[in-house]
């Protein structure tokens, strides 16, 4: 048995989603364990292209059993439209179960959502105004609405009424207008009809897959850096993107999970506010972001493209316990002469070797080391002896950087289009303890040293 937990290792949009595909081909159950509609995943396989916001990504393999977890927060208008595209376009989802204990995003926790952005004038946090923010707040004070609510109309309407109470002054002041409790109450029982199929008490079916040493797989959304406690707050999202809220937002005893995948792409993307070190305001940034058809799958906006940021996948996967990492896109990376790593960040006259808050990271710089390009395609290579030697001189050199060895190659958007590195390969992964020193200058020669 195995319980494996897919974690996002930069700052989201890293390609989970595909990873997640992959490896549902081998599994019994995946469980999406956090966040909401407010960013996507999209998969390519032989069945098409599909752009998943809500459903876990394992629905693509009728034998999987498909959980939307407690730790999620759901809009039921989005899952319903896309379980309606998914079953037209001849994707069975009958094994989807949403849990009871997953919270509700309500039209107004968009409202909210919104208005909050806006009221926040020249320095927005880069919202996608999907609701995930308020529901969380809500869910935390108390005042929330779960999915197994939608099925009980009493208990709705007296809800309802002490959400208004709690919301009304904030929406009246903001000149929106108060909640209608009766017209909410009923498109909360539709959505309860129409789901109803699905919602359950899904603790049972963990509790089973474990028993009887199931293979599971834990999805997660977004990455490390937009982590609630430790990405670069507030530009975050509102819940744990780590592998530890996995166990909480799935239902699976921490002890349980004994696989840990950090999914890193070959360079850096990033949607919404806040610093990105090695962000690219240039040509190659614009060539990344066209090469790599960085554009958000939930909401279209342009991706902030940049070099590989190894002190950030580094801090991810220390904060995770990654075992191995998946690095998504080295295809976008063919033809360029040149390729750069950001080794450390330069804080004044010191070397920064791990991420500080977002305050202090407004003001680092990036240390570059640079490495030869490769001059051949990559693009849907299935093997290490297709890669050129600069291709793997550079996966080697980020293993080193990160400390964690490489074990799934994505070449392409495809499912087929994975290098999968099942034995240990010893001499492909030597060096995989950080090596920080040849890059560094003023004495600095450790990774202790930087601290300094």
């Amino acid at each position: 048995m195995t319980v494996t937990a897919i974690v996002g290792a930069q700052w989201g949009d890293e390609g989970k989603g595909k990873v997640v595909d992959y490896l549902a081909q081998e599994a019994d159950l995946v469980i999406r364990y956090n966040g909401g509609d407010n960013a996507g995943h999209t998969i390519v396989n032989d069945l098409g292209t599909f752009k998943l916001r809500l459903t876990p990504s394992g629905i693509f393999n009728p034998a999987v059993t498909c959980l939307i977890g407690p730790g999620v927060v759901v809009s039921p208008a989005t899952l319903l439209a896309e379980l309606a595209d998914l079953d037209s376009r001849g994707v069975s989802t009958k094994g989807l179960l949403v849990s009871e204990r997953a919270h509700v995003v309500m039209p107004y926790h968009l409202l909210l959502d919104q208005l909050q952005e806006r009221s926040r004038g020249e320095a927005p946090q880069g919202t996608t105004g999907r609701g995930i923010a308020p529901a969380y707040a809500d869910k935390a004070s108390r005042v929330g609405l779960r999915i197994g609510d939608l099925l009980d109309g009493d208990f709705l309407r007296r809800q309802l009424r002490e959400v208004a109470e709690w919301h009304d002054p904030v929406l009246v002041t903001r000149a929106a207008a108060p909640l209608d409790v009766p017209s909410l109450a009923r498109q909360c029982l539709e959505w309860g009809e129409a789901l109803r199929p699905r919602i359950a008490d899904t603790l049972p079916v963990v509790r089973r897959a474990l028993r009887d040493g199931q293979r599971v797989v834990l999805e997660g959304q977004l990455g490390a850096l937009r982590d609630l406690d430790w990405g670069i707050y507030p530009y975050s999202t509102s819940s744990t993107t780590l592998a530890g809220g996995a166990s909480a937002g799935a239902g699976v005893p921490p002890h349980r999970v004994d696989r840990v995948v950090g999914v890193a792409k070959a360079y850096t993307t990033a949607v919404g506010a806040g610093p990105v070190p090695a962000e690219l305001a240039d040509d190659v940034g614009e060539l990344l972001r066209e090469a790599g058809r960085e554009y958000g799958t939930a909401t279209g906006r342009a991706r902030r493209c940049g070099w590989f940021d190894a002190v950030a996948t580094r801090f991810a996967a220390e904060l995770n316990g990654v075992d191995e990492l998946a690095l998504t896109k080295l295809d976008v990376l063919d033809g360029l002469p040149r390729l750069r790593i950001c080794v450390a960040y330069r804080a004044g006259n010191r070397l920064l070797d791990s991420v500080p808050t977002a305050r202090a990271l407004e003001h680092v710089a990036p240390v570059y080391e640079e490495l030869p390009g490769w001059q051949r395609p990559t693009a849907g290579a299935r093997d290490l002896a297709a890669l050129p030697d600069e291709a793997l001189a550079y996966i080697r050199r980020i293993q080193a950087l990160v400390g964690v060895p490489v074990r799934l190659i994505g070449t392409g958007a495809h499912r087929r289009d994975t290098i999968h590195r099942r034995d240990a390969a010893a001499p492909f992964e030597r060096g995989c303890r950080p090596a920080w020193g040849r890059h560094l200058r003023e004495g600095a020669e450790t990774a202790e040293g930087l601290r300094g």
